[in-house]
């Protein structure tokens, strides 16, 4: 039986992933860890109501075959210096030494285009610092997803992906290169993308947001 173990199902990529696996046959169970339960009621599906701040505590919990870890926040939501530190850089670091020392095969951490641990955005930063941790833990498949600006459903208002898709769209016509991986992506490309690397073998560990784009629409 394959299990997948999903955190941050609530937001965009990892509302995705986790609707795209309920309904296909990917895996036989499917445990996510969230902050408030769900109306959800399905034989494959375990829920488990996580307290971030003591994740020793579900330790017993987090075994499974692929972790798709996809908890990100922004400085809106999080204003707080330690506790945006704290979701960007701590919770997953703690959530990849606990699968590793559960022998958990796959690591897929979503990360950001323009990742970089010297970035002078934090955000870009702590991406970027965990990327490179990550890369320590010698996982038998690690894969860092690094999309671009993300086109689909958003529960809440961002004005600066409004005003930068467009003319991102508009630039990506006249890229080639390395610049093509600004183009904006759609969610369900991304979570494609992530379930074929899932099951295929490959030595790369970073996918950026053009090469995630290439094998969601090739496959």
């Amino acid at each position: 039986m394959k299990t997948a173990i999903i955190f941050g199902s609530s937001g965009l990529i990892g509302n995705e992933l986790f609707k795209t696996i309920l309904l296909n046959n990917s895996y036989d169970k499917i445990k996510v860890f969230v902050r408030s339960i769900p109306l959800i009621n399905n034989p494959k599906v375990e829920i488990i109501k996580t307290d971030f701040t003591n994740l020793e505590k579900y330790k017993d919990k987090i075994i499974g075959d692929d972790c798709y870890f996809c908890i990100g926040t922004t400085k809106k939501d999080t204003p707080n210096k330690d506790e945006y530190r704290r979701v960007e850089y701590d919770i997953p670091i703690e959530v990849a030494k606990i699968t590793k020392a559960n022998s958990v095969n796959s690591f897929f951490y979503v990360s950001s285009i323009g990742a970089n641990p010297n970035a002078s955005s934090n955000y870009l930063k702590s991406k970027g610092q965990v990327e490179e941790e990550l890369k320590t833990f010698n996982f038998s498949k690690l894969a860092i997803i690094r999309p671009s600006l993300l086109v689909g459903n958003r529960k809440s208002f961002r004005l600066g992906e409004v005003i930068f898709t467009p003319i991102m769209n508009t630039l990506a016509l006249f890229a080639f290169g390395s610049l093509k991986k600004y183009k904006p992506i759609k969610i369900e490309n991304v979570v494609k993308a992530m379930l074929y690397i899932s099951k295929n073998d490959s030595n790369e560990i970073v996918f950026e947001s053009d090469e995630l784009e290439r094998i969601a629409t090739s496959n």
